[in-house]
């Protein structure tokens, strides 16, 4: 079994333990701030998944941005920073910026590292660390975390309950027709769009796959053309009235569950490492990448 296989399974007990750090930690954004969330890569997509989070549970307006790309004419009453390495040249280049004109608060796998002193308040997940250049438990342990201290948010299960639903997706076995596909397009709405951004990229990392990624009620506005016999759709969440039909119409295949939508992404990682070891790739080591992008 690759690493990143083992981390993969392990994600149900590191979303319990995720919940349960939450509880105790005092440096989340508060009820009624102004919140942006940043990060790089997948951080960035799980940013983009926990703003949507918040403004659904109704707890402020939040924005999302990749670190690189931050607007720094804006006023916000906290920012929250996803790194997993804690080296990650753009996202501490923006903490930097940011010391002492706005709060941050920052997630991290590594407390040795230059993002413990760049940030005013850190969340160590370091028993969510992984070993594989590929992050999959630590992306979704940060996301549980934050999901966890948002309380109760309309429509959208406890993180106990994803846990749950996570236990089936690290085991049941993924059908033959996903995974002999040729192409695979994944959708979202509201908070689930950050899941299909990360699901495309997981298997473009580790597989080098061909993948898409768009807000579900968007597909139908050109994206569809590309499905068709062979082809995957993939939503994450509930399904938009109609969108079967329109991709059995066109010879797709339509993968949709009604399980928790973050344990749904598990079956979307399983589904890159399964495809890497079928094409000879190394899916702790995918091609052209490093832990952390550093920045001379």
């Amino acid at each position: 079994m690759s690493r990143t296989a083992a981390e993969i399974a392990t994600q149900p007990a590191c979303w319990h333990r995720a919940a349960e750090a939450a509880a105790s930690f005092a440096g989340l954004p508060q009820p009624g701030e102004r919140v942006a969330v940043t990060g790089c890569g997948t951080s960035w997509f799980m940013a983009i998944a926990y703003a949507a989070l918040r403004e659904a549970a109704g707890q402020g307006e939040t924005d999302a941005f990749a670190s690189s790309e931050f607007p720094a004419g804006r006023t916000y009453d906290r920012v929250v920073a996803i790194t997993r390495s804690g080296t990650t040249t753009e996202v501490l280049d923006l903490l930097g910026e940011l010391k002492g004109k706005v709060p941050t608060v920052a997630l991290t796998a590594d407390p040795k590292t230059p993002v413990m002193d760049a940030a005013d308040a850190v969340a160590v997940l370091d028993w969510a660390d992984e070993e594989s250049v590929v992050q999959t438990r630590f992306a979704t342990t940060a996301l549980a975390f934050l999901r966890a201290g948002l309380g109760d948010i309309p429509g959208v299960k406890p993180v106990a309950e994803a846990a749950a639903d996570a236990e089936l997706a690290v085991t049941e076995p993924l059908p033959e027709s996903v995974v002999a596909a040729e192409q695979w397009t994944f959708l979202g709405r509201g908070w689930t769009y950050g899941l299909a951004l990360e699901a495309a990229l997981k298997m473009r990392e580790a597989a080098g796959a061909w993948t898409e990624s768009y807000p579900a009620m968007e597909y139908r506005h050109g994206p569809i053309s590309i499905t068709g016999p062979g082809r995957v759709t993939w939503m994450f969440g509930t399904l938009p009235e109609g969108l079967a039909a329109d991709v059995a119409r066109v010879g797709g295949e339509l993968v949709a569950r009604e399980s928790d939508p973050l344990a749904d992404l598990i079956r979307a990682q399983r589904l890159a490492v399964a495809l890497a070891e079928s094409r000879g790739y190394d899916p702790d080591n995918p091609r052209n990448l490093t832990r952390s992008v550093i920045l001379s």
